[in-house]
């Protein structure tokens, strides 16, 4: 049994073990398949438990897991037997609207981020759920479906990251600083250090129009060949993504469709506003609409 005494005098979030009361929601993950046992969660409120954790976990040669958001379908954010630190305290995002940047907390979730940059009519590509970690969505590289068309990958707009290394130092890694470090951290995935911020590129969004169309099960095939060919040539404002759906009891869709299986394509148009209803057209021509809920967007 380790002496976690060292570690609670250093931290300071919480610093859970089994025997601790709330060590049933520390552990717990998104992904309920992932039903593993930490020795110690250390729920860090700063970049300064980070370098704690990192250098205790070293120390003392426990296996160490990173949380962000908690969603990892891998179950990287949890362990047997080693030490979690949990960045979900470590949100934060402040933004430069006139530089067009925004640095986000190493546990903020993308809701945290477009909460801030929407007040600025900016926003970068960034997922699909607003309960995503950055963390996660940015080391894995990052598809914003509807943005990326035209802006990129969510790790084409990182900008530069603060770093705690697995020797416990904090660096920067940006395109003039660490370079190797920022090249990785860029779509590499884990394993690179723990990022306790995120820097990113911001782009203006005037407008924005899309939403999903549900189509009858059989018409998938037509729907996405219909996606593919489109694609291939729309305007880069275009942008969205198709795939099979249990309908939801949604208010648009009838309640006697409720629970099918439909094919669904969620598409977007980011430029001039007039133009939207001619760009998604052929999309919404390409099958039996079973419902929609296409319109402009916040």
């Amino acid at each position: 049994m380790v002496d976690m005494a060292t570690l609670r005098e250093q931290a300071r979030g919480l610093v859970v073990t089994s025997g601790d009361e709330g060590y049933e929601d520390a552990r717990r993950v998104y992904n309920a398949m992932h039903d593993r046992r930490p020795e110690v969660v250390v729920q860090a409120v700063d970049e300064a438990d980070v370098i704690a954790a990192v250098r205790f976990a070293r120390d003392n040669d426990l296996e160490l897991a990173v949380r962000g958001g908690g969603h990892s379908v891998p179950g990287y954010g949890v362990c047997d037997g080693g030490l979690v630190i949990d960045l979900a305290r470590i949100r934060f995002a402040l933004v430069d609207p006139d530089g067009r940047t925004v640095r986000m907390g190493g546990g903020s979730v993308l809701g945290d981020m477009d909460h801030a940059t929407y007040t600025y009519g900016l926003a970068t590509p960034a997922g699909f759920n607003s309960t995503t970690g950055i963390g996660g969505l940015t080391l894995g590289g990052g598809i914003g479906a509807y943005l990326s068309r035209k802006y990129g990958l969510t790790c084409d707009n990182l900008i530069s990251a603060n770093v705690v290394t697995a020797e416990g130092e904090r660096v920067t890694a940006s395109a003039d600083e660490n370079e190797d470090l920022f090249w990785a951290l860029r779509g590499g995935g884990g394993n690179f250090g723990i990022v306790t911020s995120f820097q990113y590129r911001l782009h203006e969004l005037a407008g924005f129009f899309g939403g999903p169309i549900f189509f009858e099960l059989d018409a998938a095939p037509d729907v996405m060949r219909t996606f593919r060919d489109y694609t291939a040539d729309a305007p880069r404002e275009f942008g969205g993504f198709v795939g099979f759906h249990i309908a939801p009891p949604l208010p648009f869709i009838p309640d006697e469709r409720h629970g099918e299986p439909l094919f669904a394509a969620v598409v977007s148009w980011c430029g001039p506003q007039e133009q939207a209803e001619q760009m998604l057209r052929p999309l919404r021509d390409a099958g039996p609409v079973v419902a929609e809920h296409v319109g402009p967007v916040p």
